[in-house]
């Protein structure tokens, strides 16, 4: 009986030394797992930050594109105004000349 007792001890001692071997390597695996998830938290971090500094970009050049969108609106603007000027310099420019046509031929 003594010899039934010692030998499922033994068993038991042979499957708690795979448990620990096991957990051992579980272990392990976790600090692995651990060691990613950090490097991959930091690389998120970054990505995050280069994911700002672009959306801040991209406000700075929309700004500005809405800058430029309203000063080509008002320089467009400004051209419509000359090319009415010069029309109605052109007008009077021909009816002084017909003027000046009719002045010549009353000498």
């Amino acid at each position: 009986m003594e010899k039934q007792i010692l030998n499922i001890l033994n068993e038991l001692m042979e499957g708690q030394k795979k448990i620990n071997d096991r957990l051992d390597s579980l272990t392990e695996q976790v600090k692995e797992h651990t060691y990613i998830l950090k490097a991959l938290d930091s690389q998120v971090e970054e990505n995050t930050q280069i994911l700002k500094s672009l959306e801040h970009k991209a406000d700075v050049n929309k700004a500005a594109k809405d800058h430029m969108s309203h000063d080509l609106a008002e320089i467009k603007g400004d051209l419509k105004g000359i090319r009415k000027d010069l029309m109605q310099v052109e007008l009077i420019t021909a009816s002084n000349w017909s003027d000046i046509v009719k002045l010549k031929a009353v000498k």
